[in-house]
């Protein structure tokens, strides 16, 4: 494949998200992060409920208002508004992270910096020292959710890949993550290796690992693992 070529290849942020939502099971309890796992609530498909958590204090969180439908009150935890399912329920907030850290919630997307080829999940902080302190609820939410999966791009703007051997940036969590959606791959995070699922349409296997610092394993439909 040229790598010079500006031609768009891949993924979209929304096809991540519908990626994502497709393999979200029926009756799941779901907390979002910010930015594309926010797409996903927009994405379940119609014959499924899942019912979504935002830490602000929402239960039954649903898809984004139509424009000039906002309510001003509605509000996720990334100040973006959001509406209602029937049956959704309101609560402070710290019974909010009380549903987290009991372990009530199933899934949570978070987006991501840096995940190591251990799992590891670096979210919150380029560990600049004039940073702002921005973790929110992530840590708790790694903490107290048994499957985390991340939704983000494979490179940065700058073209630095965000999957590596080990992670440069300030932890959220030691070896958190599930599976991994990116717009190149969907890969699981497995023992040894980071293990590719799926390929974005016209991306192959050695595309996707020339982009990786991690190492990589494909996993053909028979189960069977071949490095590249």
């Amino acid at each position: 494949m040229n790598d010079s070529s500006q031609e768009l290849i891949g993924w979209e942020r929304k096809d991540i998200a519908r990626n994502i939502a497709l393999d979200i099971p029926d009756g799941s309890i779901v907390n979002l992060g910010i930015g594309i796992p926010e797409m996903v609530a927009a994405c379940i498909p119609d014959d499924r409920e899942v019912i979504f958590h935002t830490e602000n204090g929402l239960l039954g969180m649903g898809p984004p208002p139509n424009p000039g439908h906002e309510d001003p009150e509605l509000v996720n935890a990334g100040k973006r508004y959001v509406t209602t399912i029937p049956g959704a329920s309101y609560f402070h907030h710290a019974d909010s992270f009380a549903m987290i850290r009991g372990g009530h919630i199933d899934i949570c997307v978070l987006g991501a910096m840096q995940v190591s080829q251990k799992g590891d999940l670096a979210n919150w902080s380029m560990g600049s020292k004039d940073a702002t302190p921005a973790v929110g609820g992530a840590m708790d939410l790694i903490a107290g959710v048994d499957r985390i999966l991340v939704a983000t791009t494979h490179c940065t703007k700058k073209g630095q890949p965000k999957l590596v051997r080990s992670c440069t940036y300030p932890l959220t969590g030691i070896g958190v993550v599930r599976r991994i959606y990116t717009d190149l791959a969907v890969i699981d995070v497995a023992a040894r290796s980071l293990e590719v699922v799926r390929l974005a349409p016209g991306i192959d296997f050695e595309y996707v690992q020339q982009r990786t610092e991690a190492e990589l394993t494909m996993v053909d439909i028979s189960g069977v693992k071949n490095t590249a």
